[in-house]
């Protein structure tokens, strides 16, 4: 008999936690980390693209060449023809920063 009022209650607690964990859990998620990479393209200008950033916002970028550019719903922005050299990308709230990476196939 103790038994079952143990698993009666246990069952009474869970429950509610089962019922929310598909909701809990997708606000739990962890977005991907930004990050920037460089490749250099056979005219030795950079191509710089990124991921992993707040979706439908901006970011700067700064080094050789300097600009802004959007970041589509999939988080991510490309940049073609900007001037060999290193990058920074920033948020536009300023709450992220990252040095683009030399990204090699």
């Amino acid at each position: 008999m103790k038994r079952t009022r143990r698993l009666a209650a246990l069952a009474l607690l869970v429950a509610p936690l089962l019922a929310a964990g598909p909701a809990v859990a997708a606000h739990a998620a962890v977005p991907a980390a930004a990050k920037c990479n460089i490749e250099v393209d056979s005219a030795g200008k950079n191509h710089v693209w990124g991921q992993g950033f707040p979706a439908g916002t901006t970011v700067t970028y700064s080094g050789a060449s300097k600009g802004s550019v959007p970041i589509d719903t999939s988080g991510r922005f490309d940049l073609g023809g900007l001037t060999a050299g290193k990058y920074k990308v920033k948020t536009a709230d300023g709450k992220t920063t990252v040095t683009c990476a030399a990204f090699h196939h």
